[in-house]
């Protein structure tokens, strides 16, 4: 079994400043890609960003210069780093993840989703 645990989600004024992070965890053999997706109510879930295994990075428009996200290898974790946050910004944030078992299939994971909030 895989897991995906969120962290670092809340409440933050405009212009404010959270850094999200999700570890994996379980049977893993190998992590491919990670990326981070938000839901905002009534819309649908869109990629803010991801990463590949070897961290070339892709962001979504709105989030170009402000977000900026990292990966660390050895803990199979995926970091969001969000400054200058706005109200827009409001969403469940999701992080995903493509990692293999033991024959080296590949599958995506996903984890619980961390409410970010944006507001004065």
């Amino acid at each position: 079994q895989v897991q995906l645990v969120e962290s670092g989600g809340g409440l933050v004024q405009p212009g404010g400043s959270l850094r999200l992070a999700c570890a994996a965890s379980g049977s893993i053999f190998d992590v491919g890609a990670m990326a981070w997706y938000r839901q905002a109510p009534g819309k649908q879930r869109d990629l803010v960003a991801s990463i590949g295994s070897v961290a070339s990075t892709n962001y979504a428009d709105s989030v170009k210069g402000r977000f900026t996200i990292s990966r660390d290898s050895a803990k199979n974790t995926v970091y969001l780093q969000m400054n200058g946050l706005r109200p827009e910004d409001t969403a469940v944030y999701y992080c995903n993840a493509r990692i293999a078992n033991k024959l080296w299939n590949y599958r995506d994971y996903w984890g619980q989703g961390t409410q970010v909030t944006v507001s004065s």
